[in-house]
């Protein structure tokens, strides 16, 4: 493996933290008063070629060398959320970043995530909280010039709590027709003064075109903060590589950091949904075959148009005798064991989705013939009998809609959204009748019972009190969920359900039961696997790129 080291001399060399202070802009980056944190900026030539999995690395890494850490993205665009220890939704990418820092997330670090409900419509969603929904010319016009202030504080008070901030951009920084109003790319840097490094996804073909394009496009001093570049998710031999890496760094005057060889099931969510297409859509389980188990769960996730929080479903991934695939099409239904409807951010307009494609006939049917559903979130919402959107609060569809038909339960959409950590106890399992639970909820919508005298699966109290708690008992615990045909059938608002490891467990062995398997033992402890991951993609990334020179990058103590 090629080792990319930074020479004295070269064209581009990186400045000191003296020589940007000297020439430094107006704003949140100015001050020599030695309390802010040093910053260092991850930017792509395009969206999906990595950042934000390279960003989570980054940190990771220094706080590996021990140095306090903190992830920051001033916008994010996403349907996967993360609810924060206060209560708050900001993107799952940053609250994974969070994560591999080492440290609870805050809004700080994404005070503004767009969610989209409708094509060309999205909920604002300002320090975790929704402020309005918006078109994108509304946004762009109304929005994004309070924005400025919104994003730089939030930056200044993360800045003053540890050593390195470690900023992201979003798709790409040569976007003409968004650059006048840019909040989170090229403009970001110059507010906190942070070197950049441009990621480049070679996989994709044409990786030397899409660095030099963007350069090319930059204004001279967004092109002057570009320090270096990154050739991400690499397959073959580097050496092949080199001639064009030489070209590169003659051509642009700037350093190759480090060519980063593809890593399969990294074990750490994606960000968004693009991801299903080219990473998780499997065929379906296939029948046994020499060196294959037989006993292998076929788990079919519906693919929903406005499909969100699909981390939900990782841990699925890892159990061994489970195959999951995403399906879109009644065509694609296959003979599955266990069905999963995930969140939606437009309950009504992907229920909609499920009868015109036919998908919703097959899940009913599936239901009827002794096949299993879970439903989470909006899937849980679409189970049940009826719902209602009378105010067009999640979509332009003022009315009502027929569910499913499989949960007795109604959910009526109203403006307050709740958004809580959430901890109690299952009753869905004989054999574990109080298994222990946790997760949290993002969801609008009331949800009621149709048929007071079916039994709740689940008991929950709400880590923090959030908007639309429900009142519950003197203990704080209230009844949640709904399940019918004698358990086969449930749903909750409850994401990360699946991620208690010994709630997994035991609903996948009563599959297994169902079809004459034996039970097989909770060995998969998911959040731990999950923690080891970073140390692992940690480790990985450090080996291909020059540490030295981002340490020089950004000023930073070698710990």
């Amino acid at each position: 493996m090629r080792n990319f080291t930074h020479t004295e001399g070269r064209a581009g060399t990186v400045p000191t933290r003296r020589d940007r202070e000297a020439d430094q802009p107006e704003g949140i980056g100015s001050g020599t008063d030695g309390t802010r944190a040093r910053t260092l900026m991850v930017q792509g030539t395009a969206s999906d070629v990595g950042k934000s999995i390279l960003t989570a690395a980054l940190c990771r890494i220094f706080v590996q060398d021990g140095h306090r850490v903190a992830p920051f993205k001033s916008q994010n665009m996403s349907l996967n959320s993360y609810v924060t220890p206060d209560g708050k939704e900001i993107g799952r990418a940053q609250g994974v970043q969070a994560d591999a820092c080492r440290i609870p997330a805050t809004t700080d670090m994404n005070p503004i995530l767009l969610k989209p409900s409708q094509d060309m419509r999205s909920q604002v969603v300002v320090h975790g909280k929704p402020y309005q929904d918006m078109d994108a010319r509304a946004y762009r016009e109304s929005y994004l010039p309070l924005a400025e202030k919104v994003v730089c504080d939030a930056l200044e008070r993360l800045r003053r709590t540890v050593d390195l901030v470690v900023l992201e951009g979003a798709g790409s920084p040569a976007e003409i027709n968004l650059k006048d109003r840019d909040i989170v790319n090229m403009r970001m840097a110059k507010w906190a003064d942070a070197p950049v490094i441009l990621v480049a996804d070679i996989d994709r073909g044409g990786v030397f075109a899409s660095i030099v394009g963007t350069l090319e496009l930059l204004e001279p001093d967004e092109r002057e903060r570009v320090k270096g570049f990154v050739i991400n998710k690499f397959r073959g031999d580097v050496s092949l590589l080199k001639p064009g890496l030489d070209w590169l760094e003659e051509r642009t005057g700037k350093p190759v950091l480090g060519v980063v060889p593809y890593y399969p099931k990294l074990g750490i969510e994606d960000e968004d949904s693009a991801s299903l297409d080219s990473k998780r859509r499997l065929e379906p389980a296939p029948a046994a075959q020499d060196g294959q188990r037989p006993d292998v769960l076929d788990i079919a996730v519906v693919r929903l148009p406005r499909i969100s929080n699909f981390t939900d479903i990782d841990p699925l991934h890892e159990e061994p005798d489970v195959s999951v695939r995403y399906v879109g099409s009644a065509a694609e239904w296959g003979n599955p064991d266990i069905v999963v409807l995930p969140g939606s951010k437009n309950t009504m307009s992907d229920l909609l989705f499920l009868r015109e494609s036919g998908l919703a006939d097959k899940i009913v049917r599936h239901a009827a013939g002794e096949g299993r559903v879970a439903g989470i979130c909006g899937g849980y919402q679409m189970l049940g009998a009826a719902l209602s959107d009378p105010l067009g609060t999640e979509s332009d569809y003022r009315g009502d809609r027929e569910g499913l038909g499989l949960l007795p339960v109604a959910t009526e959409f109203t403006p307050e959204k709740r958004t809580v950590r959430a901890e109690g106890s299952c009753g869905l399992f004989r054999q574990k009748p109080d298994l222990p639970v946790d997760g949290y909820e993002i969801h609008m919508g009331v949800t009621r019972m149709t048929d007071e005298t079916s039994e709740r699966p689940f008991r929950l109290r709400a880590s923090l009190t959030g908007a639309g708690d429900e009142a519950g008992a003197a203990d704080g615990l209230h009844p949640e969920g709904a399940s019918s045909f004698e358990g086969r059938v449930w749903g909750t608002y409850l994401h990360g359900i699946l991620h208690n490891d010994d709630f997994r467990r035991c609903w996948l062995n009563e599959a297994r039961q169902s079809k004459g398997w034996e039970p097989l033992p909770a060995e998969l402890r998911f959040r731990e696997k999950r923690e080891e991951a970073f140390d692992r993609l940690a480790d990985h990334v450090r080996s291909h790129i020059d540490m030295d020179l981002l340490y020089e990058m950004t000023d930073l103590p070698r710990e």
